[in-house]
């Protein structure tokens, strides 16, 4: 956390520094409405992080102030903007101090009808980390003084400290706190499960010894459902190299189950038999099922042939509704050049068929009929010293500000190196209630930046009806009618807003959303978000100016 708040500091510096370039030329989309606000201006060294929670009259969000500078202690504020204008009506300071002590801020989350503030201290006499919650007035914007304990965890000192985390149930009646205890060397991970419901009440907690060893087991993924029962995905590599073998994995799939107050623990192997898992998520489903889905491979690399969507009753361990489906040559090759396809086309005669590359799952949606909708970026990085390459990948996600925790290059040896940030098409797969995948669809979209974190990179999504929106930024000269072939990168330059639609059937239909002469902004897609059941309020930033748009389907 510490690392990343002086890394995205240095990123706002950086990024909010590059200007967009006003394209008259580019069409404007005529699909879709927008309003937008007055222009404001950022306080110094500061940047929004996050829309924390809407309602029927405006929008509350989070400002972040002074990270990583060295004369003042990071500040945050609570913005209030009515909905009608987007104006901003009211701030306020969220205290960090208690008894003259800062706590470190963790995040701001809204479970029900409340908002609360946590924060974190490293009593260091004490060695011990402690979570606190706080309720915020919606009023005032002001915490209540009234400090809630809700977790707590060993530390060995000011740098070694155990970490939280939290996950909400789909019907905001459950908490999870996840504490994460320091690492022991050659010793099983530790942690601490905690359940509330919504009004921050302790309904059970248990403290979870793995049985795998620390170094050969990474959580992937966890939630908590309506119920309150926990579910941790994770994987168990076979050595601690945690790399690949002989073109096959060395590693294991496993759900950790905690259910009936944490009483009955149950552990699930999740494989393909000869498929190779690249990348797994899960959801709750409203029976209590698990629903898995991901992409997989034959290759035994970073690489995707093809995805797959499959049912787990936690009860009975039955496994039901299992599908897989290759993605086809074409979808695979959509977006080549002409000689890259043919290239293709030669190599998969020879029975190598191609894979795409690197992409993250961002999201699964379960369907009201039981179906579900896979979402994916290709997202990596690539890390230039010494003229070589060293790549990574990531997901999307995370515990506070916004959920940009996908790859933090800050703690790096050498500010010399260079890191670029890729995040490219989208793929959306649709599946139908028996397992059954019905279409997948693939949005092309390139965008590469420099040592900024993907600042303005990456995608906004939003869900009206039975259609799907993604608002990007791209490349204006890709709009340009007379372009021949080439694909032209955002590079956080001549940007032009872009809204990708998805409908029912799998058809995916481009247009320019509106140029950056009218917006006079270029949007960063991360703190977009959808506030209705066709509206999504779009945030962008120029300079040190920033405005909101409220974006309206038709």
């Amino acid at each position: 956390m510490k690392a990343f708040i002086h890394f995205f500091s240095f990123l706002l510096l950086l990024a909010t520094s590059l200007p967009s370039f006003a394209q008259d030329q580019v069409p404007v989309n005529n699909k879709a409405n927008i309003d937008w606000s007055a222009e404001y201006n950022e306080p110094n060294n500061s940047f929004l992080s996050k829309v924390v929670h809407y309602d029927d009259a405006g929008f509350y969000a989070l400002r972040v102030q002074n990270l990583g500078t060295k004369r003042d202690n990071p500040k945050v504020y609570l913005e209030y903007y009515d909905k009608q204008q987007m104006k901003l009506k009211k701030s306020a300071e969220l205290d960090l101090k208690f008894k003259k002590k800062t706590r470190d801020f963790e995040d701001l989350i809204v479970v029900g009808d409340n908002m609360y503030l946590l924060t974190s201290f490293n009593n260091q006499a004490k060695k011990k980390n402690y979570l606190f919650a706080q309720k915020v007035s919606l009023s005032s914007l002001r915490p209540s003084q009234k400090l809630i304990k809700l977790a707590e965890v060993e530390t060995k000192n000011a740098y070694q400290e155990g970490g939280f985390r939290h996950h909400l149930s789909k019907d905001d009646s459950k908490v999870l706190i996840y504490s994460v205890l320091p690492k022991q060397k050659k010793n099983p991970e530790r942690f601490y499960l905690q359940v509330f419901d919504n009004q921050l009440n302790a309904l059970w907690e248990k403290k979870v010894r793995l049985p795998f060893n620390d170094d050969r087991f990474s959580v992937e993924e966890y939630q908590v459902d309506n119920e309150g029962n926990v579910y941790m995905l994770g994987v168990v590599y076979q050595d601690k190299t945690r790399f690949r073998r002989g073109g096959k994995p060395t590693y294991q799939y496993v759900v950790l189950a905690y259910r009936e107050d944490g009483a009955a623990v149950e552990e699930y192997k999740v494989n393909l038999n000869e498929k190779f898992i690249t990348d797994l998520t899960f959801r709750v489903a409203k029976n209590g099922d698990l629903v898995f889905s991901g992409f997989y491979s034959e290759l035994g690399t970073y690489s995707v042939k093809g995805t797959y969507f499959f049912r787990l009753n936690p009860t009975t361990k039955e496994i039901y509704n299992k599908n897989l489906k290759a993605f086809d040559f074409d979808f695979l090759t959509e977006f080549l050049s002409e000689k890259q396809t043919n290239k293709a086309k030669k190599s998969a005669r020879k029975g190598n068929v191609p894979e795409l590359y690197q992409y993250a799952l961002d999201d699964l949606i379960l369907r009201s009929d039981g179906g579900a909708v896979l979402v994916a970026e290709q997202y990596y990085v690539e890390r230039q010293f010494n003229d070589n390459y060293y790549g990574y990948g990531g997901g999307f996600g995370g515990f506070g500000f916004g959920g940009f925790n996908r790859f933090d290059p800050y703690n790096r040896n050498n500010f010399n190196d260079e890191y670029e940030y890729y995040y490219n098409d989208i793929i959306v797969v649709n599946i139908q209630p028996n397992g059954e995948i019905e279409w997948t669809a693939r949005i092309p979209k390139q965008q590469i930046t420099v040592n900024d974190g993907g600042y303005f990179s990456s995608y906004a999504m939003s869900i009206v009806k039975d259609k799907f929106y993604f608002v990007y930024n791209d490349n204006y000269k890709n709009f340009d009618p007379n372009k021949k072939g080439k694909y032209y990168s955002f590079t956080g330059r001549n940007a032009v807003i872009t809204l990708a639609e998805v409908n029912k059937n799998g058809a995916v239909t481009i247009n320019p959303l509106f140029s950056d002469t009218e917006a006079s902004i270029t949007t960063r897609p991360k703190v977009c978000k959808q506030i209705g059941r066709d509206e999504m309020l779009i945030y962008g930033e120029r300079g040190r100016n920033y405005r909101f748009g409220n974006l309206n389907f038709e």
